[in-house]
């Protein structure tokens, strides 16, 4: 009777999956098969989401159904290989709690196939499942999305980028991080550069009183203020004056 119930459960779940044609999920036979009539082990499909290093690859799923099932989550893993944390780089053991403690018999196989699909646009470093692509993924984010994306193209036939696309990395998000990056990078570089090898921090006790880090450095550079290499150290008072006198136009 439990297994009478399951399968007319797992029935409507196929059909369900079968009318949507919005999520871009679908469940064949292991086979690759629409026709299925074995309730005990499915191929999972969906395409990888936009702005992604994985958009529009094609991704297949292992899906297992085990005696207990709805009241534990089926048994899921990759048969596509993929770069990203929270997937085994070699087995394809995905770590995510909607498979784990986070599973109700109220979920669905679609359900959690969307829930994994979604995993590609949020992974989780911090909790990986493949500690060498969670390291390069922290450390290393810009080399992440390129291997990302280059096994996107090798084993999920994602489409390689035309010259000039811009998409050879992580997409527009990844690229948002890059242009914010060199944005200050540019940022600081401009404010060593304004300090002109002098202590910013001798340079900002005067820049307090209202007068521009170029003022003030001028004005250092006029009365022959020792650079020190860049280092902080106490101005003797003569040169405060003379620094002082000249910002003022008093010299």
């Amino acid at each position: 009777m439990a297994t009478a119930n399951r399968n007319r459960r797992l029935q409507k779940e196929i059909a369900d999956v079968h009318k949507d044609t919005h999520s871009g999920i679908t469940l064949t036979s292991p086979t690759g098969s629409p026709e299925i009539t074995d309730f005990t082990r499915f191929k999972g499909h969906f395409v990888g989401p936009p702005d992604t290093p994985y958009e529009n690859g094609h991704y297949e799923v292992d899906i297992r159904i085990t005696p207990e099932y709805p009241f534990k989550p089926p048994e899921m893993k990759f048969i596509t290989r993929i770069w990203h944390p929270n997937i085994s780089s070699q087995t394809g053991a995905i770590c995510l709690d909607t498979l784990k403690s986070a599973w109700s018999p109220v979920l669905t196989l679609k359900s959690a196939l969307i829930s994994i699909q979604s995993l590609l646009s949020s992974p989780e470093p911090k909790d990986p499942q493949d500690a060498e692509v969670a390291s390069m993924l922290l450390t290393r984010p810009e080399e992440f999305a390129h291997v990302a994306r280059e096994w996107a193209i090798r084993y999920a036939d994602a489409p390689r980028p035309g010259p000039g696309s811009g998409k050879t990395g992580g997409g527009k998000k990844e690229r948002r991080r890059q242009e914010e990056r060199e944005k200050k990078k540019a940022e600081e570089r401009r404010r060593r550069e304004a300090y002109r090898g002098y202590n910013p921090a001798m340079v900002e006790r005067f820049v307090g009183m209202g007068f521009a880090v170029e003022q003030v450095v001028a004005a250092f550079e006029y009365v022959g203020l020792d650079k020190n290499g860049g280092e902080e150290y106490e101005m003797e008072e003569e040169y405060i004056g003379d620094v002082t006198a000249r910002l003022f136009g008093e010299m």
